[in-house]
Parts: structure tokens; C-alpha cells; sequence
């Protein structure tokens, strides 16, 4: 079974590996111990920071900590691809163990003693085991800022992970636990047309300053129906389009050219349109976004 680099100490001695054999493996670096007899392969390891890195780290924890334990939290909500939350820095890992080990420290790890249910936690592959992703959202929703919570709710509704009936369970199950309040006037803002954490989070910018877009993914089509552009925003009033642009300096030439041509078009078809590109810097300062839409409409 694939273990992303990483196996136990019962695993090598059963492979015929003894105490000796390991010990010297150690001294020459082509093995490490991320945890007490935990061992880690050099030659296999994945690069730390990539979903296969997240895995090997995930799986590491599992061996230390045992077969009852489970990836939770914010690790979980990466497993699964959820987008919104910082970049994985290749250490932090999230772990859930019986409430009778919630006294157990292992350093590195993030250690949780919820009370989750059995149909709650599932394999992703690789033997590999984490919470489900409703478990998983509501978990990890209460641990994070308000724009986060969002993004990693639109994520999950936009992949399918959850659907937006789901909700009122989900809310409900998470009563009485901290922070639970404010993630009660979260979920309505949830969207599942989010198609990345930037939409989310410079529609929520537009929103909290009374100029919500009045549609998300529009279509713009030729004039023989072919579809030239789905946009980002719209706000039909004012014509304009919004785009939250995550092409950064470094973007593939291709995909640069591709984003030229579709608004080359988009200004062919369409010459009183407006378009403008917001970006990552841009949510540093909200009053642009705002002042752009608002000038739009003048």
C-alpha cells in the first residue's frame, strides 16, 4: 500500500529490517524520524509543501499516533481541496484521537479529542483517513476568520463536496461548541458560483459595501450564440464586468494570451462594457474595489 514515503517500525522489522539496520539508515540521512518509531524514506518523500507532502504528513501522524487517529480541522478541509485557507507550510498538521488521549502531546502535531461519530470519518485513499467533508466544514468553520469561512464554503458547495440543503444540519450540529454564533451568520452568504477564494473574497468586499454583483459567471455570447466569455461578476446597470484575476507576473505565456483574446472579443461584441480586473493586492485596499465599481455606475 502507498504510504507517501513513510512507514512504522513494525512495518520495517516485518519487511526484516532490525533496530541496527535502521539506526544506520538514520546516521546516513537517507531516513529520518518525524516521530518516535516513525520513519520517514528520503528517496520517497514527496515535495513537503504539495498535496502528495500534505498526505505523507497526515500518514506519518496516523502511524504515530494510531489506528484510531484521523486527519480533522483545517488539514482535513486541504485534503479535500477546499480552497481558502493559507498555503500549507509543510509543518502544521491536524489530528483527531479519542477524547481518552486528549491529554497526549506529540510535537508537531495538532491534536483534537472531538467527539466525532464513526460515519463521520472516511478513507481518501492511500490509507489515508480524515472527517467527511460536512464534518470536516463545520469543524473547521469554527476556527477561522469570517472571509475564510466563506471561501471555504463556496469551495465546497461549488465541488460538490456539500450542498446547500446540507446547511441547516450542519449548523444545527455545531450548537453549543465555541464560536458557533458567529458561524451562524455565515452561512447564508455562502455561494456556490464561487470559482476561487479571490471571487469569494472581492464579492464579499462588494457586498459589505452595498454594491453586490448582480450576476456571478455570466455569459457572454457572439452574435451567433457561441459563448465568447463566462465573467466573473456583472453589474448590469452600470456595464460592467468584474474579473478577479489571479494571473500573477509569472503566469504561463499561454494562458496570458488565451485571457487577451477572450476580452479582445468580450470589446468586440460588447464596446460599452466596462471590465476590471481585480487581484490579491487589490483586497488590501477595499475602497478601490468599491470606488471602481461605484465610478462604473456614474
Amino acid at each position: 500500500m502507498r504510504q507517501y514515503g513513510v512507514l512504522s517500525w513494525q512495518q520495517a522489522h516485518a519487511h526484516g529490517l532490525r533496530q541496527a539496520d535502521i539506526r544506520c539508515l538514520l546516521r546516513s540521512g537517507q531516513w529520518e524520524r518525524p516521530y518516535r518509531q516513525v520513519y520517514s524514506v528520503g528517496s520517497l518523500l514527496p515535495p513537503s509543501t504539495s498535496p502528495d507532502g500534505l498526505r505523507s504528513g497526515v500518514m506519518a501522524a496516523q502511524l504515530a499516533l494510531g489506528p484510531r487517529s484521523f486527519a480533522g480541522g483545517e488539514t482535513a478541509a486541504r485534503l479535500w481541496g477546499m480552497q481558502g485557507l493559507p498555503s500549507w507550510d509543510g509543518h502544521e498538521i491536524h489530528m483527531v484521537i479519542p477524547a481518552l488521549g486528549a491529554q497526549r502531546h506529540v510535537t508537531g502535531i495538532t491534536l483534537h479529542s472531538w467527539n466525532v461519530l464513526p460515519e463521520e470519518v472516511t478513507g481518501i485513499g492511500g490509507g489515508i483517513r480524515t472527517t467527511g467533508p460536512g464534518r470536516t466544514l463545520r469543524d473547521t468553520l469554527l476556527r477561522v476568520d469570517r472571509d475564510t469561512a466563506v471561501c471555504l464554503m463556496d469551495s465546497a458547495l461549488n465541488q460538490g463536496l456539500v450542498r446547500h440543503e446540507e446547511f441547516e444540519a450542519l449548523e444545527k450540529a455545531n450548537r453549543g461548541r465555541r464560536g458557533c454564533v458567529d458561524v451562524r451568520r455565515w452561512w447564508p452568504l455562502a455561494d456556490s458560483r464561487a470559482q476561487s477564494a479571490l471571487e469569494t473574497r472581492v464579492r464579499l468586499v462588494c457586498t459589505d459595501g452595498g454594491l453586490p454583483p448582480d450576476e456571478m459567471q455570466r455569459r457572454f455570447v457572439d452574435g451567433w450564440g457561441r459563448t465568447i466569455a463566462v465573467v466573473d461578476f456583472w453589474w448590469g446597470e452600470s456595464g460592467l464586468i468584474g474579473e478577479a484575476d489571479g494571473l500573477g507576473p509569472h503566469s504561463l505565456p499561454q494562458a496570458l494570451a488565451r485571457d487577451r483574446e477572450r476580452q479582445n472579443a468580450l470589446q468586440r461584441w460588447y464596446p460599452d462594457v466596462r471590465i476590471a480586473r481585480f487581484t490579491w493586492q487589490d483586497l488590501k485596499r477595499p475602497e478601490y474595489i468599491l470606488a471602481t465599481v461605484a465610478a462604473a455606475g456614474r
